[in-house]
């Protein structure tokens, strides 16, 4: 932990005021009375159309999935112009419908408690100030990204690929506020949860744990800023728990209380809900029963072309620049392959600058493509050795999709 210091740099003061005199109002009545007023978009899948909104604060030309609680979905061509997903553009993701409209950053409170020393009461400012701030860039992905390609369909938001993106993250280490609380002896998993609630008082509050060493490895922080500005409210305004290489589930927005618990833990939210099939991949043929469940824990690795769309004609026998993104999952990017004969060959792609372990990275290679149809698939491997599969999964929950994406184009 560090404590108090007069250098606080200037970006760093500027996001402190930002946080703690920050507040929003009447965001999801605005919403709502204008969730009708975007362009329409066509998502490539049953039932795709989608509106493009502005309807929502501090957000700008998004697909509505949902307004209450808000969906909102990055349009995939967001992901060619870098790394960074702007925060305008980035997906939203809440469980319960009643979000907080406006939150009094002066006022604003953490609770650590449960099985410690010393219970906490934080404000934002100690938060800022009494810590040492670290910056991580990691990819936030929603478990069910993807979901609307599941066959046979599945219930659910139906996601295309926008439910995801890549920030800069900054805050504090949360192994450092627990170290300031004094964790006892006993202590097995740490639970958060924040100020979003249900419309019925019997609605499972929604929270979620990490194991206490995971909890403590250095890299879950608490972050307050996300791309050098404060975090959107509709982000988890002031605070969100970030997870590196975990899927979203677990980076609790508006985070408010913190609880070391001596037990596993049992609440709904991690004995019920974002279940999988216990194997790499949460697959399971549809129908099959007596399968074993378990938490949804660890992002596996992806890749995308961004600079091409499905049924696009190209030049034939002329340069053709393909390039993309890819993540790790839990790990960083090995290599990028990409295939233009539907899979038969692959070739490595050329690998951007990386970012850290966590997060996106750009990926280029040329072709000159001959005269015809032509089938582009687009591989990740990551520093584990893991690759994406050829063949979907597919689980009840539409969670964990990680297939080698493929497009046709066609040379002329």
């Amino acid at each position: 932990m560090k404590m108090d210091s007069p250098h606080v740099s200037d970006g760093r003061r500027t996001i402190l005021r930002g946080v703690v005199a920050g507040s929003l109002a009447s965001v999801l009545p605005a919403a709502i009375r204008a969730a009708s007023e975007g362009a329409l978009a066509n998502l490539p899948f049953a039932r795709g159309q989608r509106e493009l909104t502005d309807a929502f604060p501090q957000k700008h030309g998004v697909l509505l999935q949902r307004t209450r609680p808000p969906l909102l979905e990055t349009p995939f061509a967001v992901f060619d112009r870098g790394v960074s997903t702007p925060n305008d553009r980035f997906f939203v993701r809440w469980h319960l419908a009643n979000i907080p409209n406006q939150i009094d950053g002066a006022a604003f409170r953490i609770k650590v408690h449960g099985l410690v020393d010393k219970p906490l009461d934080l404000s934002l400012n100690e938060l800022l100030t009494k810590f040492e701030p670290v910056h991580l860039t990691a990819v936030n992905q929603c478990s069910g990204n993807s979901r609307g390609f599941f066959s046979p369909r599945v219930a659910g938001g139906q996601w295309a690929n926008g439910a995801m993106g890549n920030a800069l993250w900054t805050g504090v280490r949360l192994r450092d506020v627990l170290e300031w609380a004094g964790v006892k002896a006993g202590a097995v998993a740490v639970r958060f949860h924040g100020l979003e609630t249900g419309v019925l008082p019997t609605t499972p509050m929604f929270m979620k744990s990490l194991q206490i060493d995971h909890a403590r490895d250095g890299e879950v922080m608490i972050a307050y800023a996300m791309n050098g500005e404060p975090m959107p409210l509709l982000n988890g305004f002031p605070v969100r728990l970030i997870v590196p290489g975990w899927y979203s589930t677990y980076w609790v927005k508006m985070l408010s209380d913190i609880e070391v618990l001596g037990q596993p833990d049992d609440n709904f939210w991690m004995t019920k809900a974002y279940l999988v099939p216990d194997n790499p991949t949460g697959n399971v043929d549809p129908g099959q029963t007596g399968v074993s469940l378990v938490p949804i824990s660890r992002m596996l690795p992806r890749s995308f072309i961004t600079n091409l769309v499905d049924g696009q004609r190209v030049h034939a026998n002329a340069p053709l620049t393909v390039r993309g993104i890819a993540f790790g999952g839990d790990s960083g990017v090995r290599k990028v392959e990409v295939s233009s004969d539907g899979g038969s060959t692959w070739t490595g792609a050329r690998l951007g600058r990386d970012h850290g372990k966590y997060s996106f990275r750009q990926w280029e290679m040329r072709l000159s493509p001959k005269p015809g149809p032509l089938t582009l698939k687009v591989k990740a491997t990551n520093t584990d050795s893991l690759a994406q599969p050829a063949i979907a999964n597919w689980n009840p929950g539409g969670y964990m999709r990680n297939v080698i994406e493929s497009m046709t184009l066609l040379a002329t």
